[in-house]
């Protein structure tokens, strides 16, 4: 009693200001900027808690993927029946969806009928409940004279918690608001549905969507606004949703794109998270309630708990003499007597004071207009503390989006439904103030919702349905570059058929097989210093290479790389080589060697017709160049003659050699065993040692070697190599980017080919690598973003003067867009570099176009690859080969996923092989170094 009786004497001096002794007494729900940070900090860390696979089961925020993939881009359209089951009441609606109208300008139209739900229902049988539901949905159908004929689309806003391993299917994990129906608990919710309608018969209903409140009204507020992401509810319940990147979600497979989670944020603090913020108030309430320890935020939030709050704050005040002079009504110890719709009167702007009296009058209590104010305040305390619980909850969804995206600032819209946050005078107001206060750095807009959870329930599934159209349209527009084991086997038999009619004397072929007169690999012995130049696509190269006991010393340092000029490219032939021959001598100027006369190795990437290891003549240009007066001629002799016109040094020309033979030769100084040469990068290619007894094309050199490696292949030789190895061979430079000149590849060749083919310098010509090279995969792409964004499937069906631009989707945007390091966001950076704006969803069928045509261009490689090492096998007569291949190119080494690709292909295409792939580190530069070595080597014995 002397307790109460200090209490009642320090409160009394209060009594002349009513507000200051009601913040006194409510202290504890006063929650100031810094504690709202505490807690928002804390609700994030619950949000990742419930997002993880290892944590989830224990987390309190279950944080529910929806497989809502897609917020509304105002192309949806359809008429869809909605189910409404949330509350004592459900609706049943049918909803017409205009496209690219807009809710508020009549694109969403909306018939309804509100069926009560008798309460003996509410905690009978869960049968007996959707059986109900299900009845009324016919008497609508019967009603608005619906067609029950007709396969009518339907969505289910259901208002419970539920886990949904699919957008159709929902486990129900508990009930709330009064609902109790037994045997629903832990059950698939939309098969209870699909159960009862068919006990119902007479109806012919599809069930393709079920979704929560919450994620309905950020559908609603989204098909008006792009940027709504976030859906929250603040009501009789309180919950909030928001797009998710999926690569955050474990409980669902996939990482591309976003999915809409519903937080489920009631919950937060079942886990004790929030105890030192919750007050005795919040303790009775919670301990009166249905489920006492849980939803511990929605009853500290929700219109169903604030008015009980606010009443039993009011009462603990009048037994301590604070109000009413100490008097306590009857009414007043009735829970549930002030509800939040009185908190609501009590905090109008004109009339609060009123309202408040006359609360108080029906609650049988003899009020002074102290008591009023004091009781206002009451109100205004506790609304207050809900919604900047609120704020705080969005504040960390708001920077969990912003920090997922990983920008400065963040532009965002939240749709908003629920009685308390639109009826009540000054609750949204005080929201909106503190998530600014909260988070400066995001710009949130708030948007009202239109029509509420059904018509949001109804944009669910009209999206779901966009999405899914959408989907059979991507698929059927990239079956074309998707080929199947069959193809590809096809692709191995054409190429394998085309290296044997190349090899032939006689006879066209689309695959040139051009000989190399490179007959050995590096054993190890080559020695001296060499000159290596190299001229293959947009720089010239030119590397001087030390071979000690065949290893290279320092060539990395030695090196110099000199553009090309476009107008040297398509200039005349003497231009070019003058050109070439300029920068060796600034290179041998640069290394102080200008008087040497160095042996000298020439990489010279383009089709040639050789005679000899150093003569060389042009068969036609590829990648781009078309400079004049040399296809037809001695490529090594245009460089002689350049050099001598300059007259100011001179070098020893020992080998011309392409830039797969230099790969090769470059890889076989590490394994032995690396005979084939690839490049796959700015174009394509292949080289492999060949048994010169098939070579027709040199028959009578053929001859003379065969006779050689008899004479040289003494016994003790032959004990160290196996049974082929005394057979002569010459390195094969297949040229095999032609397969496909004469039209064996016209039934894979897609319309998309034809355009980039078409308008490339070389039309009809180099078809195979067309396919595969780097120098146009990003043509394709751009050609097929074309066909997609013409169809309405891309970019909003906006064909910008970018994406009519031929050449600007480089093929490093391939690497880059593919890249599993790389979120969709920064794809979303690549393309508007292009000057292509995208949705999330644009970003997700960009990746994918870009991943069917390299995926394509490394299986066309590996089946072609196949074919070369299937013919090696049989060459040697052997059941099981064992061989290296030497790789270089941008594109096999940068891509993330071309090598993988091309390596399973050769696996599953040549199973009686055994592949290995080794990456060149020198390139072909320093493999014209050691072929000039071997050659010398060669002359010299």
């Amino acid at each position: 009693m002397f307790a109460v009786h200090l209490v009642l004497s320090f409160f009394s001096k209060l009594q002349e200001d009513p507000t200051k002794k009601v913040d006194r007494f409510m202290y504890a729900m006063h929650l100031h900027d810094d504690q709202l940070s505490d807690i928002s900090t804390r609700f994030q860390a619950e949000m990742k808690k419930g997002l993880s696979a290892e944590s989830n089961a224990a987390a309190a925020v279950k944080m529910l993927p929806t497989h809502v993939h897609s917020t509304p881009d105002g192309s949806e359209k359809g008429h869809f029946l909605v189910l409404d089951l949330g509350g004592s009441k459900f609706k049943v609606l049918q909803v017409k969806v205009r496209e690219g109208t807009g809710v508020r300008r009549g694109g969403v139209e909306m018939e309804e009928k509100t069926y009560p739900i008798p309460e003996e229902l509410l905690t009978g049988s869960g049968k007996e409940l959707f059986d109900h539901v299900s009845e009324s949905l016919k008497d609508f159908l019967h009603e608005k004279k619906i067609s029950v004929e007709k396969k009518h689309p339907l969505a289910l806003t259901f208002s419970f918690p539920c886990e949904q391993s699919a957008l159709n299917q929902g486990l129900l994990l508990n009930w709330s608001k009064n609902f109790r129906a037994r045997g629903v608990q832990g059950k698939d919710v939309v098969q209870a549905l699909r159960g009862a309608v068919n006990r119902t018969g007479g109806m012919d209903v599809e069930v393709l969507a079920m979704v929560n409140d919450t994620v309905a009204t950020m559908m609603t507020c989204g098909f008006d606004d792009r940027y709504c992401e976030v859906g929250l509810i603040v009501g009789s319940g309180t919950n909030a949703c928001y797009m998710e990147e999926l690569h955050h979600i474990d409980l669902v497979e996939g990482d591309e794109g976003r999915m809409c989670v519903n937080t489920e944020w009631g919950a937060f603090g079942d886990d004790g998270a929030l105890n030192d913020y919750i007050t005795e108030f919040d303790r009775e309430v919670d301990a009166a309630s249905n489920n006492p320890g849980k939803q511990i935020l929605e009853k500290m939030v929700s219109g169903m708990y604030l008015g009980e709050l606010v009443r039993l704050v009011v009462l603990k005040m009048a037994k301590l003499g604070l109000l009413f002079e100490g008097q306590v009504s009857d009414a007043l110890r009735t829970k549930g007597k002030i509800t939040t719709a009185h908190v609501a009167a009590m905090e109008e702007y004109k009339h609060g004071l009123r309202n408040t009296r006359n609360i108080l009058v029906d609650l049988d209590l003899s009020s002074t207009p102290d008591d009023c104010i004091a009781v206002q305040r009451v109100s205004t305390i506790v609304s207050f503390r809900s919604s900047n619980l609120v704020a705080a909850g969005l504040a960390a969804i708001l920077t969990q989006i912003r920090q997922n995206r990983h920008l400065r600032t963040l532009r965002i819209t939240v749709g908003v439904d629920g009685t308390v946050y639109k009826t009540h005078p000054r609750y949204a107001n005080r929201l909106h103030k503190v998530v600014q206060r909260l988070i400066p750095e995001c710009h949130v807009r708030f948007v009202l919702s239109d029509g509420g959870s059904s018509k949001g329930a109804a944009l669910v599934t009209a999206v779901a349905q966009r999405l899914a159209s959408q989907r059979r349209q991507v698929d059927e527009t990239l079956s074309p570059l998707r080929l199947s084991g069959e193809q590809l086997l096809l692709v191995k038999k054409r190429m394998r058929g085309a290296l044997e009619a190349g090899l032939k004397s006689k006879g066209p072929s689309a695959v040139k097989m051009l000989p190399s007169y490179v007959y050995q690999t590096p054993d190890g012995t080559e020695h001296g210093k060499y000159l290596a130049l190299g001229l293959g696509g947009t720089n010239f190269r030119a590397l001087l290479v030390d071979l000690k006991k065949g290893l290279l010393q320092n060539s990395r340092l030695n090196h110099k790389i000199y553009p090309t000029p476009v107008e040297i490219m398509q200039g005349s032939g003497e231009e070019l080589f003058d050109h070439i021959a300029q920068c060796v001598g600034d290179f041998l100027d640069y290394m102080g060697m200008k008087s040497a006369r160095l042996p000298a190795g020439f990489t010279f990437s383009f089709p040639c017709e050789q005679a000899g290891i150093d003569t060389g003549t042009l068969v036609s240009w590829t990648k781009r160049f078309k400079a004049t007066d040399c296809e037809g001629h001695d490529v090594v002799g245009m460089l002689r003659e350049a050099i001598k016109r300059r007259n100011e040094f001179d070098l020893d020309i020992v080998s011309v050699v392409n830039d797969t033979v230099g790969t090769m030769m470059s890889c076989a100084c590490e394994d032995p065993q690396c005979e084939i040469g690839l490049i796959a990068g700015t174009g394509t290619n292949v080289c492999y040692m060949e048994e010169l007894k098939n070579i027709e094309k040199i028959e009578q050199e053929k001859g003379q070697m065969e006779r050689e490696g008899e004479e040289k292949d003494d016994g003790a030789e032959r004990e160290k190599k196996e049974e082929h190895a005394g057979i002569p061979k010459m390195c094969i430079n297949t040229e095999w980017g032609g397969l496909g000149d004469d039209g064996s590849l016209d039934d894979i060749i897609t319309h998309y080919d034809s355009e980039v083919d078409q308008n490339s310098l070389n039309p009809r010509k180099q078809r195979f690598e067309k396919l595969i090279s780097g120098m146009y995969l990003g043509e394709v792409v751009r050609q097929v973003l074309l066909n997609l964004t013409r169809g309405g499937l891309l970019f909003r069906g906006q064909v910008t003067e970018a994406l009519k631009t031929p050449g600007i989707f480089h093929t490093k945007y391939l690497s880059q867009i593919e890249s599993d390091r790389l979120a969709l966001l920064q794809v979303r950076s690549v393309l508007q570099q292009l000057g292509l704006d995208s949705t999330c969803d644009d970003s997700i069928i960009v990746k994918e176009v870009c991943g069917a045509v390299s995926h394509r261009a490394a299986q066309l490689c590996g089946a072609g690859l196949a074919a070369v090492v299937d013919k090696i096998k049989e060459n040697r007569g052997l059941d099981h080969l064992d061989i290296t291949v030497g790789v270089d190119g941008s594109l096999y080494k940068l891509h993330p996923h071309f090598s993988g690709v091309l390596q399973q292909t050769v696996k599953m295409l040549a199973p009686q092989c055994t592949v290995s792939f080794l990456p060149s580190e020198g390139g072909s530069g320093t493999g014209a170094a050691l072929t000039a070595a071997v050659a010398r080597k060669k002359l010299e014995k």
